[in-house]
């Protein structure tokens, strides 16, 4: 099964973000952390959590990429008092971009900034109570306005088995913007669920490297793979990230990366890193003869 993961970049706040939001939400845990030492952002903490059904890594990247409304989290609530406990907790010090109130497609709806910048909505929505209360949400803004449709039916091609569940279109005239025709969509990878939309007024935010989407692969064919259809852009080509045609940031990480710094001493771990970063796409055979020293 395709593991699909989002991965939030902070410049050195991932422990207290992923600190707040592991208490915010139930069915959360911290399941590892990992120092990659040496990165050209110095000793870099890497997390890995679960937030309800979505896993998440977090990592302190250094100050290279900002949080902005481009990709937001979707949370669906059972009721009003939920969205409002919830925003409480999360809101504290951050922004409204569409302040907590009743909407025709909410009883109770706040978009906003966290004080860490990373952008949230919250909604009611009974039917999604225990199963994909989150979801990320990537919205097509600016030069990208009117491109979702293409993104949802060009990710389904690639992803095997995934399914276009939902799209609403704007009606004539309704959006501002008559570049924006998709209102809403959905999108099922594996077991993940993502919501593809055209902003209404178009926007002046675009897709960067702070919210990125990780592909987990169980072989260099399953890399090579996603690697030759999302990549379009050489010059974002490092340490396994790519951006695709819309900007979109990816990172195509093969398993077993990870199983080979799982047992590994600190100085194995090193070279491992070591030769990951100078890397663009990642070559499993490459990692394995620098941890043996080959």
């Amino acid at each position: 099964m395709q593991h699909l993961i989002s991965h939030l970049w902070f410049d050195q706040e991932a422990e207290e973000a992923v600190n707040l939001y592991t208490t915010v939400f139930e069915n959360s845990e911290i399941t590892s952390q990992t120092v990659y030492e040496d990165t050209p952002s110095g000793d870099a903490l890497s997390i890995e959590f679960r937030l309800e059904n979505l896993y998440f890594s977090a990592i302190n990247g250094g100050p290279h990429f900002k949080f902005n409304p481009a990709i937001s989290i979707m949370v669906s609530l059972p009721d009003g008092n939920a969205v409002d406990e919830v925003y409480k907790q999360l809101a504290q010090g951050g922004q409204d971009l569409m302040p907590l109130d009743s909407y025709p497609f909410s009883e109770r709806y706040a978009w906003f900034a966290d004080k860490f910048g990373l952008t949230w909505q919250l909604m009611v929505d009974p039917s999604r109570s225990d199963s994909n209360k989150l979801r990320p949400n990537l919205l097509f803004s600016d030069k990208m306005c009117g491109k979702a449709e293409e993104a949802l039916e060009f990710y389904h091609s690639i992803f095997e088995g995934s399914d276009i569940q939902a799209i609403s279109r704007y009606n004539e005239s309704e959006a501002p913007d008559e570049r924006a025709k998709i209102n809403y969509a959905e999108l099922r990878i594996g077991d993940i669920e993502m919501v593809l939309m055209d902003h209404g007024v178009g926007g002046d935010f675009t897709f960067n490297g702070a919210y990125s989407l990780m592909i987990l692969c169980g072989s260099q064919s399953e890399v090579d793979y996603y690697w030759d259809h999302l990549s379009a852009n050489p010059e974002a080509e490092q340490c396994g990230w790519l951006q695709d045609k819309f900007g979109v940031s990816w990172q195509v990480v093969p398993i077993r990366m990870y199983e080979l710094m799982a047992d590994g001493s600190e100085e194995e771990n090193n070279r491992v890193t070591q030769a990951m970063l100078k890397m663009k796409k990642i070559d499993i055979e490459a990692l394995e003869n620098a941890k043996y020293g080959v």
